[in-house]
């Protein structure tokens, strides 16, 4: 099974989230970049305000695609403890990706308040689960920015990584599993890049609709 696009990966979460149907507490976070589209169609058709949450990924120096943590806003960091890195093998890596975290979160909130979830329901998503490290920095930020619940919702995930979520988020909502799961670009079609620019441009149109 694949998904056409972003957008038709984001309509079969919103089928599966109706619950959250024009609700003032729900407030739909994409992961920046490849989950903006697939939060924008959950927003569009669930009725709840849109917004970006930025973490990064830090990769194994030697393998990027191999996650060993992320970061979020905030200074929350999140380590996977099945790689075992010594200090300074992390070190520029981090310094790296938090000065990336930071451009990138002065971007997205230009002229906007700084991010707060005190009271709301956070629906995290993103376009797929490999790892889980990304997410589990995004459930970790949403609790830190006092969030009263905090679903993660994505269309594909590792099997392992969506148990494992499973414990860090109130509830994790994923329609396709896979014990092999190999790359998020596997179950797209189209699973081009989203440059800054787009997800801009996405969060400008709800934020103007």
């Amino acid at each position: 099974m694949a998904f056409r696009d972003r957008q038709e990966g984001g309509a079969a979460l919103a089928a599966l989230l109706t619950g959250y149907t024009d609700r003032p507490d729900v407030i739909a976070l994409g992961l920046v970049r490849g989950g903006m589209p697939v939060a924008a169609e959950v927003a569009t058709r669930l009725h709840v305000p849109l917004d970006a949450l930025v973490v990064r990924k830090l990769g194994v120096p030697w393998a990027p695609e191999v996650a060993f943590g992320a970061i979020g806003p905030g200074g929350v960091q999140v380590l996977n403890s099945e790689i075992s890195l010594k200090p300074h093998e992390m070190a520029p890596v981090l310094r790296h990706e938090t000065a990336e975290l930071r451009r990138r979160d002065r971007l997205f909130r230009i002229g906007r308040d700084p991010l707060d979830l005190t009271g709301r329901t956070a629906l995290i998503i993103d376009d797929g689960l490999a790892t889980g490290a990304t997410a589990g920095a995004a459930v970790a930020v949403a609790r830190a920015l006092s969030a009263t619940r905090v679903v993660l919702a994505v269309p594909v995930g590792a099997t392992p990584a969506v148990q494992r979520l499973s414990h860090l988020a109130d509830e994790v909502v994923c329609p396709l599993t896979s014990d092999r799961f190999g790359a998020v670009s596997r179950y797209y079609d189209d699973f081009r890049q989203i440059p800054d620019a787009e997800v801009a441009r996405i969060l400008n149109a709800h934020l103007t609709s």
